[in-house]
């Protein structure tokens, strides 16, 4: 049994010695091979039956212990992988049925075995105490009221939540009280409802649930990944109607979702009716196959005064056009008047593609009232017969806000084709592109521009909806604009002008781009934001020691300078990753605490530029899904994750998540937070792990590392805030002012959307309504549930 045992020590410890020997060469820690040696001698003693194989492999542990504490201190999950297969070795030698196969003197067996087992004792007592503490929880409160908030906040009843944002500020916070940290524990589900809509073997592998429902009156609305609207009875969950739109699941579509509808009642003060008073209240939706339809609220027939037939046709018909590389996936804009809406351009396809075009339809017949074109943004009326759009411009796949009192409206803008290579875009990309932009509400003329990333190479594109909000500054009240970014930033802006209302002050970043391309030699830094600090090689993360080790030499290999470094051939390491700290899902701000409650995620990836053979021959394709033309090898899928083509460009890009050779990050943990953050003074109050790996692991292991979260939070007035987009199947509770988890209930398949809350006119009580359906490039668990949770009835 000894010399089984020491041959596993051999070859341990040669491997750990040759690995740890490469990457000493790429300048990494030397203690993997030190390591190695350490273990290699000991194997060779163990052969032999010596005693001082239990000595040598104490200084192991030992040493061990010391390098891991010095190099990251008391921190649980990071010491597991330098110590767990060094401690597990370290308990197979004091087994009776090793050491009884040692020679030497019984008192020599005796004191190196006393020496081991110390040594182990020394590690575990040191492993309880990094258990207990919480390196990565910052405790701290936010305020608790600043400002009156008056009855109808937004121009939404109270009870009601109108937009997708619950009104036009996209604020994700409501009025209702009902709910408190005090009672939110007794929540129970109150009714659930199926949608029967299930991915299908011809949809893209990116089909997924993200909706956050509508709730007007006594009614709820929602749409599915097949862009059906379904009307559920608001008390009971009870189908009122549904509209299947049967849409067309072109073949290079590279997402099938629907995260929202649009409301309009002309009923309202200021609102445009439809001639003859047709569909006063109507359900706006824009579909997977670029259409724009209106659907009658009370029967969800089609409106027929809108369009044709209650519909109006989105694709560009322009010669770049393709199917399946315009859609729309994010709810519309709906104002008094318009509905506004841009479209998501499949990523880094090629560099001829669909207008980012922004588009603003009259809200009862949907004519064209204007059109603002990134490519020619000085002329905003309605193209004539013949003309087209500008290729390849900027667009915005996400959801803008309105205010209506300025007349304006407020966009998020990505990027325009392609993403990670930028040698030839034109003025108008660089002016409009990774931006918020303020557009004249009745003429779509640019008003002002705030950059968030200049010449954006690391797609940073702000896919999260703006957030308006009355600030109480030391200068007096500010009519301010959130703008959370990929980043980590939250870009705080006077939504006037588009000045900063915390500074973002200009920073040198990494220089040194691919070939033909430029970097710009500053970047805005926020100086309110959740960016993660530098990635180090200390901060690599594995199950084991070896796939740390892993990790290590792969961060060693690539290109990493901190925030902003080029994109390369080598591989450049992107912290944050494209999967960003803040996505489409946003922040929920409160205007009475004037705070914004935040899920940050960290995860980090990797950028690699692949050149092309021949980039001009190829710029357009007829099939983008297949191998590309023009003689390339390159293979792809326009995906967000695995290899681009990026036709007509000088360079394909590998994307990737940093993953170990098993297929864990690479970066230590927490990988995901809920954090508060006081709007008025700037500061970050709290930050708190969130989640646990109970669905991430073959165990249902409820270890709260912290996980990703793909969707977003909303708040209440009650002081609860709800969350239900982690990775683990659950819906969670917090107290808005500290952070704290208060309740969590288990949810039936993966929660990546944003919930809303109401109140129903029948009961009176507080619904708090999630989505949950899953997400298929996250691998979580998919379904077509919409569940309502309540507090239990009175009597």
């Amino acid at each position: 049994m000894a010399r089984a045992l020491a041959v596993i020590f051999l070859l341990i410890g040669v491997g750990l010695f040759v690995a740890g020997g490469w990457l000493i060469s790429l300048g990494g820690s030397p203690y993997y091979a030190i390591a190695g040696v350490g273990i290699t001698l000991t194997g060779f003693l163990l052969f032999r039956g010596s005693p001082a194989a239990l000595w040598l492999y104490a200084l192991v542990v030992l040493g061990t212990l010391a390098w891991a504490v010095a190099e990251i201190g008391l921190d649980w999950w990071a010491l597991v992988p330098r110590g767990d297969v060094i401690f597990v070795l370290g308990v197979l030698l004091l087994l009776p049925w090793v050491t009884r196969g040692l020679g030497g003197s019984a008192s020599a067996r005796r004191g190196g075995g006393l020496a081991l087992a110390g040594s182990l004792v020394v590690a575990a007592v040191v492993g309880i105490a990094a258990m207990i503490g919480d390196e990565h929880t910052r405790p701290g409160e936010l305020a608790t009221a600043r400002a009156d908030v008056p009855t109808n906040y937004g121009g939404v009843p109270d009870d009601d939540w109108w937009a997708y944002g619950r009104s036009l500020r996209g604020e994700r916070w409501s009025p209702l009280d009902q709910i408190t940290p005090e009672n939110v524990q007794q929540l129970d589900v109150a009714w659930t409802y199926r949608t029967g809509d299930i991915a299908g073997p011809d949809d893209p592998a990116e089909t997924t649930y993200e909706v956050t429902p509508l709730k007007v009156g006594n009614t709820v609305y929602l749409c599915t990944p097949h862009n059906w609207v379904i009307a559920l009875d608001a008390e009971t969950g009870e189908e009122r109607w549904r509209y299947d739109p049967e849409i067309e699941v072109r073949e290079n579509l590279q997402h099938l979702t629907c995260r929202g509808v649009g409301y309009h009642d002309a009923t309202q003060p200021g609102a445009a009716a439809a001639p003859g008073g047709e569909c006063p209240q109507r359900i706006l939706v824009s579909t997977n196959d670029s259409r724009l339809m209106a659907l009658d609220a009370a029967t969800g027939q089609p409106c027929p005064g809108f369009g044709e037939g209650g519909a109006v046709h989105l694709d560009q018909e322009s010669p770049e056009f393709r199917p399946g590389w315009y859609q729309f996936t994010s709810a519309p804009l709906v104002t008094r008047q318009l509905i506004i809406l841009g479209g998501a351009v499949y990523d880094n396809a090629a560099v001829t593609m669909p207008s980012g075009v922004i588009r603003a339809f009259d809200v009862n017949t949907g004519a064209l009232v204007w059109n603002f074109d990134p490519g020619r943004p000085d002329d905003t009326t309605p193209l004539a017969p013949g003309e087209h759009y500008v290729p390849s411009t900027p667009n915005s796949w996400g959801t803008s806000t309105a205010d209506e009192d300025l007349g304006l409206v407020y966009v998020p803008m990505g990027m325009g084709a392609v993403d990670q290579w930028g040698g030839n875009r034109p003025e108008t990309t660089e002016r409009f592109a990774t931006s918020i932009l303020a557009l004249d509400l009745a003429t779509g003329a640019p008003r002002w521009t705030y950059q968030a990333v200049h010449h954006d190479l690391w797609d940073m594109d702000l896919g999260a909806q703006p957030t308006l909000v009355d600030l109480d500054m030391p200068q007096g009240r500010v009519p301010a604009l959130v703008q959370p970014t990929k980043t980590g930033d939250l870009f705080i802006l006077d939504r006037r002008t588009g000045e900063p209302v915390h500074p973002a002050p200009e920073r040198p970043v990494p220089q040194g781009a691919a070939e033909g391309d430029w970097t710009s030699e500053t970047q805005p830094f926020s100086t309110v934001t959740l960016r993660p600090g530098l990635v180090r090689e200390k901060d690599m993360w594995g199950s084991t020691l070896f796939d740390q080790l892993a990790c290590r030499i792969q961060f060693r290999q690539m290109r990493y300078e901190g925030d902003y470094t080029p994109p390369s051939v080598q591989g450049t390491l992107v912290y944050p990753g494209n999967f960003g700290v803040f996505d489409w899902g946003g922040v929920a701000v409160d205007p009475v605490r004037q705070i914004a409650f935040t899920n940050p995620d960290y995860m980090a990836f990797v950028d690699r530029l692949v050149p092309r053979e021949n980039p001009a021959s190829d710029a357009q394709v007829d099939n983008p899904q297949n191998q590309p033309t023009g003689g390339s090898d390159i293979q792809g899928s326009h995906s967000e994750d695995g290899l681009n083509p990026n036709e007509g460009a000088p360079f394909a890009v590998a994307l990737n998540a940093f993953l170990s050779p098993i297929g864990l990050p690479c970066q230590e943990p927490p990988w995901g937070y809920v954090a508060g953050v006081d709007l008025v003074s700037g500061d970050v109050a709290y930050m708190r792990r969130n989640g646990t790996i109970r669905d991430n692991t073959p165990l249902p292991l409820p270890f709260k590392m912290g996980v990703p979260a793909l969707g977003g939070p909303i708040t209440t007035q009650g002081g609860v805030a709800f969350l239900t987009s982690t990775l683990d199947q659950f819906i969670r509770g917090y107290d808005v002012t500290t952070g704290e988890e208060l309740w969590q209930a288990r949810l039936p398949a993966g929660g990546q959307s944003t919930p809303m809350t109401y109140r129903s006119a029948d009961s009176g009580r507080q619904f708090v309504v999630t989505v949950v359906g899953g997400h298929g490039s996250l691998g979580t668990n998919l379904g077509d549930y919409v569940i309502a949770y309540a507090l239990p009835e009175e009597g």
